[in-house]
């Protein structure tokens, strides 16, 4: 069996990153927020890369990325997903294409029936006990290799090492795969599970699990 090599990105890293991205969330809930895959890079990726390249870890395989895992030690100190949607709807002008406009329309829509139902929607998380948040994609290919394994384990120690109180991440709760993975990872389910705005799934809403960890 090949060993997989868990390390920490290089920026020449970029450009191969940049295309493992694409392949990473193939057939996965959320493989694609709204169908641009420039502006999603920009949010999920591109943002570690810039901002904290030192928290973000890869897996390679016989010399190729098959996997990454993007993090924050301090979300007080790295623009929020939210923020980080908004300079890219702004940035790409997505109000403008089709595809991104149809998420858009369907993302108001959902948040005024929610409104009206009264209930509740996804919204960033922010709590001093789990400051560090992580994002982690690997390739269909790779899984059941080690390399999401061994992406996890890499950030666990640097958490520990840079004694972080603790850490989140936020998944779907249908994708009950990922929650046993983190689950395994020694992550636990925290809060509700509010409604994401805009995302289907073989149709259907979706509903966003937040999860955490303590050292």
């Amino acid at each position: 069996m090949t060993e997989t090599e868990i390390r920490t990105f290089a920026e020449s890293d970029r450009t191969e990153l940049r295309q493992l991205f694409r392949k990473a969330g193939e057939g996965g809930p959320t493989a694609s927020l709204w169908g641009h895959e420039e502006s999603e890079a920009e949010i999920y990726l591109r943002a570690y890369m810039d901002l904290e390249p030192e928290s973000l870890f890869v897996a390679v395989v016989d010399g190729a990325l098959v996997g990454y895992l993007a993090g924050s030690l301090d979300h007080s100190k790295f623009p929020s997903e939210s923020e980080r949607i908004a300079t890219a709807i702004r940035k790409y002008r997505l109000a403008l294409r089709p595809r991104p406009a149809a998420f858009l329309v369907r993302s108001a829509l959902d948040l005024g029936l929610a409104a009206v139902r009264r209930e509740p929607t996804a919204s960033d998380f922010a709590d001093e006990r789990w400051p560090a948040h992580l994002h982690i994609n690997v390739v269909a290919a790779a899984r059941g290799t080690g390399a999401s394994d061994g992406l996890m384990n890499a950030w666990l120690r640097r958490l520990r090492d840079s004694g972080s109180p603790g850490c989140h991440l936020l998944t779907l709760a249908e994708n009950t795969r990922a929650v046993r993975f983190f689950e395994r990872m020694g992550f636990t389910k925290y809060g509700a599970t509010p409604l994401v705005p805009g995302i289907r799934h073989a149709g259907k809403r979706v509903h966003q699990q937040t999860m955490v960890w303590s050292p």
